[in-house]
This record gives C-alpha cells, structure tokens and sequence, in this order.
C-alpha cells in the first residue's frame, strides 16, 4: 500500500491508541443475532489488524442486549487473543459475572442528561452514578482498570444542547469514583470542532488531563474525522471507532454509527501518526464481517480498497 502519503502536521501526537468498539457497540446494534464463534473470529482478526484494545462484548441483560446475550460463550474463545479485552458491565452482579470469566478492565455506561439517564438506564444521572459508585470500587479492589462511558457529552435528542459544564461535572464524579478513564461520547453526533476544543480545555480547566480521556465520535453529520482531528491538536491520544462503521445507540434513533476504524487510520496513516493497524488486514475484515451481516461497510475507507481489490 503505497497511498495515502505520508505528510505530517504540527501539533500532532507521534502515536494513537484506537480503542476498537465493533464487537461490542458495534454488533450491540445489529437486528440479526450474530453467532460467538463468529464474533470470536472477528475479535481475533482485529487483534492479527494490529488492534491492542478491543472491546469484546457486555454483561448487560439479554432482555437489554439480546444481541450480547452469548458473553459467557464468547469469552473463553477470545482468552488466547493479543491484546486488551475491556468489557461492559452495568451493575455488581454484571462485574461479578466478568470477574468470574476473567475480565481485567471493565467499562460503565453513564450519561451527561437526565433525560438519556431515564432512557437508557431508568434512573436519574445521580441514580445511575451512585449505582456505578460499589461497581468501580469492587472492581478497582480486584485489580481491574476501569473505563467511564459518557453519553450525550455535545447534545441530546430529548434536551437539545448540552451545557459544558454540566459533561464536565459528570465526568469528575466518574474520576473521583475511580474511574481510569472518561470517554467522551458524542452520541448524537452533533458535535463540531470548535465545541469538542471548548470542552476538552474546559475539563483541562477542571484538572482532568487529556491523559485521562478518550473521545467517541458518531458521523451522523459527517464531523466525526473532523472532531477526531480537533481532540488530537489539543492533546487527547485515545480515539474510540468501530470496523467498518458498525454501530449506531440502540436508545436514541437519532444516532448513526460510529467513526470507522478504517477512516481513521487512513487520516492517522496520511499524518505519519503511529497505530499499529495494518489497514489492509483490518478492511479485509470489515469485509468478512459485512459479508456475514448481509450488507456492505458503511465505511468510505473500506469501499474504496475493497473495490479497488475487485
């Protein structure tokens, strides 16, 4: 692969840590039930793409995520893969099934507006944190590292915008329970650059350093390279996306996928950014994927190699 060329830009970090969605935000949202052994093999061949961080699946309810229900299945098959396996819990007895399984990093879901609260966890913001509060410490207690998912960090369908200030504020309550890292979702997909550079200096502001966050970008309005970029220069090194594109928020309509991974890594491989993917490996994947989901990638990146290799 000679292309894209490789021109670097001021400002940049020298390496990017892709935290790799798909198994699990992505095929959380598909209407067809995906078999584990196939999700075992997707898991696998992320890892063989160069992937280090794949989230591999979630300990919510099968009434909730019926698409995941198969997480004590699958993770005996992924126990020999390279690289880290974070995995969703909601609640103690969702850790608990983890820990038992051998999970070593867990992430909690939780939301900047009362009104995503109500949608996706019936409870109040501060319902859901005080619940999450026993879930972080047991897990901190064993050893685990501890992801902090933030939805609705740049607008919500239900309330509109959402003040910067009230994101910053949830997210130093996930921090000081011990939460290693913040995620900042943009679930919508409403935000813009200069919005994304105003919140990360705001929590810079509040004493949370870029080494402790990660952004989450959905491309429902086509900003997500964009603001990807934007949280780059400012000093962010952790980028959430999802092969292929996979994934939407099966809790706001509104929401399409996620930044694909693919995307991404053509940006970052033009700006001489270091990621570790081998873009080749990880399109051909996205590809067998699409295949056993009946329709193609949404990803640009993935159509246009996969066309040219036709």
């Amino acid at each position: 692969m000679t292309l894209p060329m490789t021109v670097p830009a001021p400002g940049l970090p020298a390496r990017v840590r892709i935290h790799e969605v798909g198994p699990r935000d992505g095929l959380q949202n598909e209407k067809a039930l995906v078999p584990a052994a196939i999700k075992a093999e997707f898991i696998h061949r992320l890892a063989e793409a160069g992937l280090t961080t794949i989230e591999a699946t979630s300990f919510v309810h099968p009434k909730w995520v019926p698409q995941l229900a198969d997480a004590e299945e699958l993770m005996p098959l992924i126990d020999d893969v390279d690289a880290r396996l974070p995995v969703l819990v909601p609640n103690e007895r969702g850790l608990d099934r983890a820990l038992a399984l051998g999970a070593r990093e867990i992430a909690v879901f939780a939301s900047a507006t009362e009104s995503f609260a109500k949608a996706n966890l019936n409870r109040t913001v501060d319902g859901a944190l005080e619940m999450f509060e026993p879930v972080v410490a047991k897990a901190k207690d064993a050893g685990v590292t501890v992801r902090g998912y933030l939805s609705m960090c740049f607008g919500d369908p239900w309330e509109g915008p959402v003040p910067i200030s009230q994101t910053v504020s949830v997210s130093r309550r996930l921090l000081d329970m011990g939460c290693d890292e913040i995620s900042l979702g943009d679930t919508i997909g409403v935000a813009t650059p200069g919005h994304v550079r105003e919140l990360l200096a705001t929590l810079n502001e509040a004493g949370i350093a870029d080494d402790r966050l990660a952004v989450h970008f959905h491309d429902t309005y086509g900003q997500a390279l964009a603001n990807t970029l934007t949280a780059l220069q400012h000093g962010v090194t952790t980028v959430d996306a999802s092969a292929g594109g996979l994934g939407g928020c099966p809790y706001a309509k509104s929401a399409t996928g996620n930044l694909a991974t693919e995307d991404l890594v053509w940006m970052l491989d033009g700006l001489g950014i270091e990621t570790g993917v081998d873009i080749g490996r990880l399109t051909a994947t996205s590809v067998w994927m699409a295949r056993h989901l009946g329709r193609p990638s949404p990803s640009r990146t993935v159509r246009a190699l996969s066309q040219k290799e036709t």
